[in-house]
């Protein structure tokens, strides 16, 4: 098996938007938890916080100037209510915004909630090589989320493409200096 055909696990931070949870009750940050386990990478962080923009982007910006930190999953606080403002949090953050992977996920929504899935302000993109999914607060979501789009992007494996290579090149860069000294 070549190098680039090996699994390279990815340090992913988790970050729950919410106002009436705690991290006992959130279903939906530990089942992004579990699924980025059970998969083979590092969670580098978890965090959940009130649907504030202000404490969303400090903590996001602290992680995208983190080495430690190669990918951001974000679940809540993307929907419509007056208090959802994780998107206006993130989008000032990101050098390029990934824009298939909102319209993917309302496609893939839409078989289970209809156009309930029209309501869903699903973002993501690129901050300093960190790679951001934001998605709604729902475990459903969550799970669609992970299961359908975000997983198969981080596994260095997936072809055509993923994300893999471009996040974590810094950490590969800086290990194979240190093993060659």
């Amino acid at each position: 098996m070549s190098a680039s055909s090996d699994f390279i696990p990815v340090n992913i931070a988790v970050l729950t938007v919410s106002d009436t949870r705690t991290l006992d009750s959130d279903t939906s940050g530990q089942t992004l938890v579990d699924g980025l386990q059970s998969a083979g990478h590092k969670l580098a962080d978890r965090k959940l916080i009130k649907d504030d923009i202000y404490q969303v982007r400090a903590i996001i910006s602290q992680w995208i100037a983190s080495a430690d930190v190669e990918a951001i999953l974000i679940t809540g606080g993307t929907g419509f209510s007056s208090r959802d403002t994780t998107p206006e949090a993130v989008l000032p953050l990101l050098d390029k915004q990934i824009e298939g992977y909102g319209e993917l996920f309302r496609q893939i929504s839409f078989r289970d909630i209809g156009t309930s899935t029209v309501q869903s302000r699903a973002v993501g993109g690129l901050a300093n090589n960190t790679v951001i999914f934001c998605m709604p607060g729902s475990t459903n979501a969550c799970r669609t989320a992970w299961g359908e789009i975000i997983r198969e992007q981080l596994d260095s494996r997936h072809k055509p493409c993923n994300f893999v290579k471009q996040i974590t090149a810094a950490r590969l860069t800086l290990e194979n200096c240190g093993t060659r000294g």
